[in-house]
This record gives structure tokens, C-alpha cells and sequence, in this order.
């Protein structure tokens, strides 16, 4: 799933190639991605990229009327084709292509869904809000507007999992399952502890470890090809999708969080006092 980093990364790139850019064509490879039935997708030929940003894991692609947001959902992604021969070969590995906008100067933005299920998603919309799940984001962790009030706002008093609620996107806009976890692990706490339980210390150290794990993965990762992001994220875990492995801060074997459903792990030496956690 891509989160904050990587999504941050992709707009910027995206920034930089498309500004300007005016859209000549989209084709809906898959028809159940156009989210906005009211705005049939050919009304946006013709329409000029003005800027990149991103909402969450949304990038919004702005253009000279309104916005064309696109939601990743589990396994969406987008790469960048350059002008080239329409006999140039394709990757056969390479995820399948959902859809694809086409620009004035022959390059395109291919849009892909890796997922069993469809989850990509794409909205024409005047402003990013009127997308529901861009409406309903909570602060950014990754903002240089973040503040410890809202994390406190996000944490105070929540019988809630730490796992369950730093993936919760009304709480932590951009955090998903690879980055709690390792978020988690560098606090040095427990996937199953619930927020209302955290001593002020723990807080302090959650509140610092949330900004640094992702503002650091974004730096560390700032000039990777868009294409190369997710083995990136993937070489660069600690802990996720580890288990197994040694855990290189105290040697401990990393072992699988029970009950969760994407698949999540955490190391028992450093955040359950040696303890597995129970079943």
C-alpha cells in the first residue's frame, strides 16, 4: 500500500514533470475507476496541469478546472511513460494499467492496480475536499504544520490499539501498515497497547518517533525513480514483513502481530518486554 513517503515522493516528481502540461486524452482501461459519474472523464482534454500536491495518500493533480484526484487506494500506483514507438516493448511483470492520460507532448501517466481487487481511483472534482475520503483526512504527521496538540487531539484518551489507530487516516493522515509498524518499533512500543494506557514520556516519544519515521523515509528515498519506491520501502523496513528475521536493534526473532488481517509485525525484544504477544 503506498503511504505518506513514497505518495510525497511521486508528487513531487509528477510536479515537475507535468506542470504545464496540458491533458490531450484519458482513457478508462477500467471504468470503474472514474469515481465522478456527473463529469464524464473526456471533459478533461484539453485541460492544463498547473501543480502537484498531495492529501494523505491522494495525489491531486491540478488542473485549469478544478482538480483530478488520485486515490491509490491498497495497490494503485502511477508511472510515467515517455514519448516512445507504439511498438516498444512492455515489462510483462509490470502491473496492469487502469488508466492513462495522455499529454501534448506524447508522454502519458499510466495509472496501475497491482490488488486482486480493484482499489485505484480517480476524481474530477472542483476542489480535493469534495473527495469523502480526502474530506474526512485528519492532520498530517509529514506537515510543517503538525503539532503536538494534534497529536494529542489524536491520542488523548482513546481505548484504541496503537496499531489500530496510527493506520486510522481520521488520526494520522498517511500512516498504513508498513510505516505503524515501524513507527512502533522505534518507540520501543507495543502494537496491542491502547492509547488511553500511555504514560506522558511514551506520548513524547510516540508524538517525535511519528514525524521522524516518515520525514526521514521521505529524505531517504527523495531522488529514487517513482519506479522504484516500493522496493525501496520494502529494503528499507526494520521490522515489517520481517518476521523471522533478527531484529537488528536487540537480536530478537520478529514475529507476526496476531489478528491482523494485512499482515504486521513487530519485535518482542524491543516493545513487549521480551514477551510474545498472546493470541
Amino acid at each position: 500500500m503506498p503511504e505518506s513517503p513514497e505518495v510525497q515522493i511521486l508528487a513531487e516528481d509528477l510536479d515537475r514533470a507535468l506542470t504545464g502540461r496540458r491533458i490531450q486524452d484519458i482513457d478508462l482501461i477500467e471504468a470503474r475507476v472514474w469515481k465522478t459519474r456527473e463529469r464524464p472523464a473526456a471533459g478533461i482534454a484539453g485541460c492544463r496541469i498547473t501543480g502537484v500536491s498531495r492529501y494523505g495518500k491522494h495525489v491531486d493533480l491540478e488542473i485549469d478546472r478544478g482538480s483530478l484526484v488520485v486515490s491509490f487506494g491498497r495497490a494503485g500506483w502511477a508511472r510515467l511513460r515517455a514519448p516512445e514507438p507504439a511498438s516498444a516493448a512492455m515489462d510483462p511483470d509490470a502491473p496492469p494499467v487502469v488508466a492513462a492520460i495522455s499529454f501534448d507532448d506524447g508522454s502519458a501517466l499510466d495509472l496501475t492496480d497491482a490488488g486482486e481487487w480493484l482499489s485505484l481511483g480517480l476524481s474530477w472534482v472542483d476542489e480535493p475536499l469534495q473527495v469523502p475520503a480526502i474530506a474526512k483526512l485528519g492532520p498530517d504527521p509529514m506537515g510543517p504544520a503538525y503539532t503536538r496538540e494534534d497529536f494529542a487531539r489524536a491520542v488523548d484518551g482513546r481505548r484504541k490499539r496503537l496499531k489500530a489507530l496510527l493506520v486510522e487516516q481520521e488520526s494520522f493522515s498517511g500512516v498504513g501498515n508498513a510505516y505503524s509498524d515501524e513507527i512502533l518499533h522505534t518507540a520501543r512500543l507495543s502494537p496491542f497497547t491502547h492509547a488511553a494506557a500511555l504514560t506522558d514520556e511514551e506520548k513524547d516519544r510516540l508524538f517525535a518517533t511519528v514525524r521522524a519515521v516518515l520525514i526521514d523515509a521521505t529524505a531517504a528515498r527523495r531522488d529514487t525513480p517513482p519506479a522504484e519506491l516500493k522496493a525501496a520501502k520494502v529494503a528499507a523496513m526494520r521490522v515489517h514483513g520481517r518476521a523471522g528475521d533478527l531484529c537488528g536493534v536487540c537480536g530478537s526473532p520478529i514475529l507476526d502481530v496476531p489478528g491482523t488481517s494485512q499482515g504486521a509485525q513487530y519485535c518482542p525484544g524491543c516493545q513487549t518486554g521480551g514477551e510474545p504477544l498472546p493470541e
